[in-house]
């Protein structure tokens, strides 16, 4: 079997991740499990550098050789892109390959409700952050949001996006979309996003911000107009904004809650569990908009309140990640046990039947 009936057969199965290590079979991992293509089919060492290195170019491989890491974007015409994380283990080539879909997504496809969606778009300036751990589908989200302002009426909008590697592929029409991958288009996230402010972005969408220097830049992108929408690997808007705020040493602590105040809006914290009730994952979601009196608690550093203003202001459309966790264990969506490895206060699980 050669790689493209491995990416073709990944595709027809609704995998999400192709896994390609030596000592196992190649494993799709599909709705949440892992499933080996063929069990007997145990990979040597040359075999998964012969199968990865088919979707490197001959530089991408001396990068790869020298790093032992290597993130790129990999696409295969008619049916998908992946994005390609290759690593070293025990002296062997190995892989994993994130499945993005060539066409992307609308908001009602992946559970984001318009009222969160139109909150979202109608930001005028500011940071939107979108949350959750790996593979939960934070950049999917992103996606279909700047999908929905690139096919809306409007006002069309300049929008760069800055990421590590590529992954959905846009086509301006209402909006004019530039689209820069970290190696090949810039050098950096700070390098890319401080160039960025020269290129009257209206939006600029950050594939990640890791560390304080692209934080630094961001909330001074979003002091001055323009939308900058990012992920973090946090799992609560409470988390979120204590996270931004520790990576700054504690005498710039005051200035940064002060700032992310001022000009944080919107924050969607979101996991994936399996569904029951049929095939496939449902993403359950928290929701933060930033009024007066949360952009008070951020200043005032009492982010330990952020919760209870949130369940607060649950008519506006916020919602606690523990409370869209319980409604779909209600509605007989996921299992007892998903949602009890998910839930941010175990109080909240007295009381409730297992079924």
């Amino acid at each position: 079997m050669d790689v493209m009936e491995i990416l073709r057969e990944s595709v027809d199965r609704s995998a999400s991740d192709v896994l390609i290590s030596a000592g196992a079979p190649i494993t799709f991992h599909i709705h949440g499990a892992l499933h080996p293509l063929d069990p007997d089919w145990i990979l040597s060492g040359s075999e998964t550098q012969n199968l990865v290195y088919q979707f490197l170019t001959m530089e991408q491989r001396k990068h790869f050789e020298m790093e032992r890491e290597l993130d790129v974007g990999y696409h295969v015409p008619d049916l998908a892109r992946f994005r390609v994380s290759v690593y070293q283990q025990r002296g062997t080539v190995a892989a994993v390959l994130r499945l993005v879909p060539l066409d992307i997504p609308s908001y009602d496809a992946i559970g984001l409700s318009e009222r969160v969606l139109m909150q979202m778009v109608n930001v005028p300036h500011g940071l939107l952050l979108v949350t959750g751990p790996t593979g939960v589908g934070k950049s999917t989200t992103i996606a279909s949001y700047i999908e929905y302002l690139n096919t809306a009426h409007g006002v069309p909008k300049h929008i760069i996006t800055i990421e590590d590697p590529i992954e959905f592929m846009f086509r301006s029409k209402v909006c004019l979309i530039d689209q820069r991958e970290m190696g090949f288009d810039t050098m950096s996230y700070p390098r890319g996003l401080k160039a960025a402010l020269r290129q009257m972005p209206h939006i600029i969408f950050v594939g990640e911000m890791r560390d304080r220097d692209t934080m630094e830049i961001a909330l001074t992108a979003a002091e001055t107009g323009n939308i900058v929408i990012s992920t973090l690997s946090t799992q609560s808007a409470a988390k979120t904004i204590n996270r931004i705020i520790d990576v700054f040493p504690l005498e710039h602590q005051a200035e940064i809650r002060t700032r992310l105040s001022l000009t944080l809006k919107v924050v969607v914290s979101q996991t994936l569990l399996r569904r029951i009730d049929g095939p496939g994952r449902v993403c359950a979601r928290e929701v933060m908009f930033v009024n007066s009196p949360i952009s008070n608690l951020i200043r005032e550093g009492k982010v330990h309140q952020i919760n209870n203003a949130i369940a607060t202001h649950y008519r506006d459309g916020m919602m606690l990640l523990d409370d869209a966790l319980l409604s779909f264990y209600e509605q007989g969506v996921v299992d007892y046990v998903d949602v009890v490895t998910r839930i941010q206060d175990p109080e909240k699980m007295k009381g409730l039947k297992r079924r």
